[in-house]
């Protein structure tokens, strides 16, 4: 019996193609340890980075997405917004996606994770790009901001902390009626995925069964590592970094997230200084870029417009 999800997720992928340009490119960082990059065709030379002999003059964006998805899935609506004015790029997160984004290495840590996207993009050549981060995505984007400010030109921000400490973390998954962070974003059952995507987005939505059957035999494989994953993004409250970016910082939050409420933006906002922003996006939930991409992209559009120049 085809797999619904599998088709869905395989007709967008051919639409992107169609309509934007971008390719899936395998990018390998170090023996052993692979990323998945969708890029845009024009810097792809029979299978091989064309960026030793082309510079564009396009300004460069990386979409990074959450956990409970794959890139283009995430952020379909913002590739469609942006690659008339900037070079995309759209990584699947090691042990997501279905191009063979995966490590040999143990390390599972969020610095290993944000060091691969890095070192990904300077082989593709981009010398100078912003970072959009969703969710577990964000903490990969605040960790690249940290390390590779020469990098990250500017960074945008939904759904998530800079510091995802035990003591924030535990009383929101007991408000949410989860004992685990693993129990809300690794679902083992229809059920919980009818969970998890019910708190993901602020207008209900029915999913039928068999959907939900299909996405949970889909998208939640390499269950071990990306246990492995969850457990190193949560940290000790003594562990949590006081940021000092030299980046200026868009936070796009969805106004009724659940997961991260808005009150947890604007102590995030307080806590970041003078150069982060603010946005509520009106009748969206955690997975706001999904549920109000016009408006989304909107905020999006005009923060890089000012924040990005040229490679």
């Amino acid at each position: 019996m085809v797999n619904v999800v599998r088709l869905l997720i395989w007709l967008l992928h051919q639409g992107i193609k169609l309509v934007t340009g971008l390719r899936p490119q395998s990018v390998e960082i170090e023996p052993g340890t692979v990323v998945n990059m969708w890029v845009p065709s024009q810097m792809i030379n029979g299978g091989h980075y064309k960026y030793k002999k082309t510079k564009s003059k396009k300004p460069s964006v990386l979409l990074i997405h959450g956990f409970a998805g794959e890139g283009i899935l995430t952020w379909a609506f913002q590739v469609l917004g942006l690659v008339g004015k900037y070079n995309v790029y759209v990584p699947d997160l090691l042990f997501f996606g279905f191009y063979g984004s995966a490590t040999s290495s143990p390390d599972r840590s969020v610095e290993f994770h944000s060091e691969c996207l890095a070192k990904a993009m300077v082989k593709l050549g981009v010398e100078k790009c912003g970072v959009v981060g969703f969710s577990y995505g964000a903490i990969l984007a605040f960790k690249m901001a940290q390390f590779h400010p020469e990098l990250v030109s500017c960074l945008v921000i939904t759904g998530s902390l800079a510091n995802n400490t035990k003591s924030i973390i535990n009383p929101l998954l007991q408000r949410l009626g989860f004992s685990s962070v693993s129990d809300l974003l690794l679902p083992t059952t229809p059920e919980g995925i009818n969970d998890l995507l019910s708190a993901g987005v602020h207008i209900n939505i029915w999913f039928p069964y068999r959907f939900l059957q299909d996405y949970l035999k889909l998208m939640f494989s390499y269950r071990q590592e990306r246990g492995e994953l969850l457990q190193k993004s949560v940290i000790n409250d003594e562990d949590a970094v006081h940021f000092n970016f030299q980046q200026n910082i868009l936070l796009l939050w969805g106004e009724y997230d659940q997961i991260f409420n808005f009150e947890v933006a604007k102590k995030l906002k307080e806590e970041l200084g003078q150069r982060a922003i603010l946005h509520a996006l009106k009748d969206a939930g955690h997975l706001a870029q999904l549920e109000r991409p016009l408006l989304y992209n909107k905020h999006l559009k005009e923060f890089l417009a000012c924040n990005l120049s040229p490679n």
